[in-house]
């Protein structure tokens, strides 16, 4: 800094001092969720030179920038409304609608049975068939779920983890069954199960099993299904978890190296699988460390793809990333204030080059979305894309003194915990030790401290509430439901054949015991219309369940 820039430097921050002499600030110290002081004043003082190496250009490594040089002045992100309830007709129905309205890809919600490896008729599965999703039992249910939906013209995203890939199985049965050849669909399943042992807890099968039924996705997709993203590494439950920012960074590139060290194990080439890796993270509320976030985990990525695993390939050293607007943040009371909340979390995913997006409803706090606030949920997105010009330049924000010392400290801070992470010998060593679980209960006990004290605001819950509030119409689930879906699935299993049935787990399970990839067996099994639960319960024979720590 020469003498007149440093003189006019002083003069400002004497004046500073005068006007808070006056008119003091709110706070003695301000920071983001997860930390990191905000400096009144920001000036990284570094050269043009120094932050062009650092930063990048667009398109570029370190993609601090976004992993395309154009970014969304050449293609929107995709519109990808996440939905799933009741049976597969009335799911059916929905994305029929929602693909009506202009979204762009498909994203399905499975009930927690389904997502727990059981059938509908199963004791585990009373009282939960179709509430959080739609209920999944047999190659019959996936039909009727993308019934007139071409399969090689929509991209399908999966939530679902530890039964992935039977739901995947099914995927591509249901294509052939349409005519469309397994290399001609696209999409992703999240097939993520580090982070279910770590915050959310629909995992079956314990770490090394799991770890091998992943790889075996990898390797079966990489040969077969090409266009295919066979994992979607996921922030988002973290966060929802309760994390900050930077665990919600820190952990999931954490998971990512295990990932990728598993299929190396596997004997499978970096290159050959890293271009189908992707992400999903959170949107969380405040707007300018989210926007950081995210440069952070795309350029600490590339480091990481780049330095550890010698990747040569420019797409495996690209962080693709979906975000999930923050299901936490919503709240009950109050609950048209929740458009405001995911309208700013959109946004900023979008300024921090976000893939494709989700952006949940107003009413989600109280129940299953209803087509009205499904409907003001996607109109935010396109609002967005259409309206607000933020998609007309490449990372609108950066070069911003602030972002960019945000997106530093939030890289420092998470490669001290994945640095941490590797001491322990990797992040399912992490996960058998409960490192990662007790880092998120104890900042998510911090933050729920402050919402009961009053020093976080939470606007209608702790702060400028409404007594006597109307609550608005919600989406009820029909009772007889669970009644009719183990009705069909009982038809199922009569009409097919059962030795086939009988024959194809049987040499699932052989397989199981041995080496071979999982993937073919379990497509054969699907085929023969066993169900989710007999093929996970032949698994469970072989791997067991896991006990969490």
């Amino acid at each position: 800094m020469n003498e007149s820039q440093d003189a006019r430097y002083q003069k400002w921050e004497e004046k500073t001092r005068r006007l808070l002499e006056k008119s003091p600030e709110r706070k003695e110290r301000f920071e983001t969720l997860s930390g990191i002081e905000v400096k009144r004043l920001y000036n990284r003082g570094k050269s043009v030179e120094e932050m062009d190496e650092q930063v990048g250009l667009p398109g570029e490594y370190p993609y601090t920038r976004g992993i395309h040089p154009t970014m969304y002045r050449s293609r929107y992100w995709t519109m990808r409304q996440y939905a799933g309830f009741g049976s597969a007709a009335e799911t059916n129905k929905r994305f029929r609608y929602l693909l009506e309205q202009g979204q762009t890809g498909l994203s399905v919600a499975f009930d927690l049975p389904t997502q727990i490896g059981y059938d509908s008729d199963d004791p585990m599965a009373l009282g939960e068939v179709g509430k959080v999703g739609v209920a999944i039992d047999s190659l019959k249910d996936m039909e009727k779920l993308f019934e007139d939906i071409p399969l090689d013209q929509v991209s399908t995203s999966m939530t679902i983890n530890a039964p992935a890939a039977v739901l995947l199985a099914m995927y591509i049965a249901v294509a052939e069954k349409q005519g469309v050849q397994p290399h001609q669909i696209r999409g992703t399943i999240q097939n993520d199960i580090l982070k279910e042992y770590i915050a959310r807890g629909t995992y079956i099968f314990p770490p090394q099993p799991s770890m091998r039924l992943i790889t075996d996705i990898f390797a079966y997709c990489a040969e077969h299904v090409p266009k295919w993203n066979t994992i979607s590494i996921s922030g988002y439950h973290i966060r929802e978890a309760g994390s900050t920012a930077v665990q919600e960074v820190a952990f999931t590139l954490a998971n990512g190296i295990a990932y990728v060290e598993a299929a190396i194990a596997a004997g499978l080439h970096v290159d050959q699988f890293a271009p189908r890796l992707s992400f999903f993270f959170n949107a969380h509320n405040h707007f300018f460390e989210e926007i950081a976030k995210f440069r952070a985990a795309r350029r600490l990525w590339a480091k990481i793809m780049k330095e550890r695993f010698r990747a040569s390939n420019e797409r495996s050293l690209q962080l693709r990333f979906h975000t999930q607007t923050g299901g936490s943040t919503l709240t009950a009371q109050q609950p048209d204030n929740n458009i405001v909340r995911v309208t700013l979390q959109a946004l900023a995913a979008v300024l921090g080059g976000t893939q494709s997006l989700h952006t949940n409803a107003r009413d989600e706090a109280l129940a299953l979305p209803t087509e009205e606030s499904a409907r003001i949920a996607l109109r935010t997105q396109q609002i967005i894309a259409y309206e607000s010009g933020v998609a007309d330049t490449v990372d609108p924000l950066g070069g911003s003194y602030y972002i960019e010392e945000l997106t530093d400290a939030i890289e420092r801070e998470a490669l001290r915990y994945i640095e941490k992470i590797d001491e322990m010998g990797g992040a399912v060593q992490a996960v058998e030790q409960g490192f990662m679980q007790r880092e998120i209960h104890r900042v998510a006990l911090e933050t729920q401290r402050k919402i009961e004290a009053g020093t976080e605001i939470v606007v209608g819950v702790n702060r400028f509430c409404i007594e006597n509030e109307v609550q608005p119409q919600i989406m009820r689930m029909d009772p007889e439901l669970a009644k009719r879906q183990m009705e069909e699935l009982r038809q199922v299993r009569a009409n097919r054949d059962q030795e086939e049935v009988k024959s194809k787990l049987a040499r699932l399970k052989r397989a199981a015991e041995g080496t071979d990839n999982l993937m073919p067996h379990i497509l054969e099994a699907v085929k023969s219309y066993a169900t989710v639960g007999e093929i996970c319960n032949a698994l469970r024979e072989v791997f067991g369940e896991y006990q969490p720590v």
